[in-house]
């Protein structure tokens, strides 16, 4: 079921099969590392035999994309316990909930099943009720956090402290932006445009998808004492190409995220102070999450991307994007490796110049051909990659899968 770039159901047995295979690919980069996950971890101490130290890790949005392959990582890669916080949509014996509520069922069972301490959270992260039954979590676990991964993306946001609803929008700033974008299921280009915002569309975002948040949950978190000493914090981003600045880095979801860089150093030198901890950004390389996939060019220069990418062997997704992370910069020593701007940089494979150049290229002669689908098309760029990568995120497309089968309920991921 999809209408605007936007897949409205989920399909529960393609979600956890694909967790099962992100976790495999986890356990197949161990043995290729030479990496020995520890067992189960009680009362936050370390047990030996990990390649780093990491006891508990908070994840904030913890069902899909990045905070998935992050809490996968983490677990299945390091052996850590984990808390998860997200907010989803249940299923009910014959409706759909979202994939994310299937991603979680599937990420718990297998930790059960492996000894790994688990919790799941179900409710809406920007809360303090929420914050509070974290820490209550934490704390009957006999937990505290070696790190703590904010991967929330939301359209909106209760401030907790006067009440209001906060809308975020995706829009440029000082001009409205015209550009194409591609139906994944067509191939079809079509024309997007968006209104540029007004300066309250700007604040607004900035609250929503700021650093505000973050900063609230560290704070409190730390106040309650489930931090651990050296414990580093981690917020998601994304810069992107020049191409795409009009509407993202340069415009209002830019804004934001600039604010969030601004938290980070913020962060960090509260916690250096108090716990000997960090914050940090890492700015990862752009994939098709639920979120990407309406916002214009996106669409369209990640399925150019990924072809140049993959024909020179140098394509990820997030779960291979997330191992990384925390195997070369993460967790490679200290102190962790940064930009000029204290930003962690694991785009470095997509925004090489070389692959750049290439992309540049092969939209300029997918935009000078006609409208529809150009002649010659397949050729320049990866759709079915794009196409794949776009079902899989509801769990559908996945191999294995029969999808022509019923499901006899659509409130059990059942068993794969």
């Amino acid at each position: 079921m999809i209408r605007g770039n936007i897949c409205l159901n989920a399909h529960p047995a393609g979600c956890a099969r694909e967790v099962e295979n992100q976790i495999s690919y986890v356990r197949s980069k161990n043995a290729s590392r030479g990496r020995v996950p520890a067992g189960p971890v009680a009362g936050g101490s370390h047990a030996e035999g990990r390649s780093k130290p990491l006891g508990a890790v908070l994840v904030l949005g913890c069902s899909t994309g990045y905070g998935l392959a992050s809490r996968i990582t983490a677990a299945f890669g390091y052996g850590a316990a984990t808390v998860g916080v997200s907010f989803e949509k249940e299923g009910s014996e014959t409706r759909s909930g979202t994939p994310g509520w299937y991603n979680n069922m599937a990420f718990d069972r297998a930790a059960k099943k492996t000894g790994l301490a688990s919790v799941t959270i179900n409710g809406d992260a920007f809360s303090d009720a929420v914050r509070l039954r974290v820490i209550e979590s934490a704390k009957t676990m006999g937990l505290t956090f070696d790190q703590v991964i904010y991967s929330l993306a939301s359209p909106v946001r209760t401030d907790p402290d006067t009440g209001i609803l906060y809308r975020s929008v995706l829009k440029p700033i000082g001009a409205p932006y015209s550009g194409k974008t591609v139906d994944p299921m067509t191939g079809n280009l079509m024309e997007t445009s968006a209104e540029s915002a007004t300066e309250e569309e700007i604040a607004q975002t900035v609250k929503v998808m700021g650093g505000e948040d973050w900063e609230r949950w560290i704070t409190q978190l730390e106040k309650a004492g489930v931090l651990s000493r050296g414990c580093a914090t981690v917020a998601y981003s994304y810069i992107g190409p020049s191409l795409s600045h009009a509407i993202y880095r340069d415009g209002t979801i830019g804004g934001a995220k600039k604010h969030l860089e601004q938290t980070a150093r913020t962060l960090s030198a509260g916690m250096s102070r108090t716990i000997g901890g960090s914050a940090f950004v890492s700015v990862n390389k752009g994939l098709v999450t639920r979120s990407s996939a309406v916002i214009p060019i996106i669409p369209i220069y990640l399925a150019v991307l990924f072809k140049v990418m993959k024909e020179r062997g140098t394509h990820e997704g997030c779960i291979e994007q997330i191992e990384r992370l925390y195997a070369e910069r993460l967790l490679a020593g200290s102190p962790v490796s940064v930009d000029g701007d204290g930003l962690i940089r694991i785009d470095e494979l997509e925004m090489d110049a070389a692959v750049q150049g290439e992309v540049v290229s092969r939209l300029s002669r997918i935009s000078a051909g006609a409208a529809g689908a150009p002649s010659g098309i397949q050729d320049l760029w990866d759709l079915d990659g794009y196409r794949h990568d776009f079902l899989a995120a509801s769990g559908f497309d996945i191999r294995g899968i029969d999808y022509e089968a019923d499901v006899a309920r659509m409130d059990t991921i059942g068993e794969v």
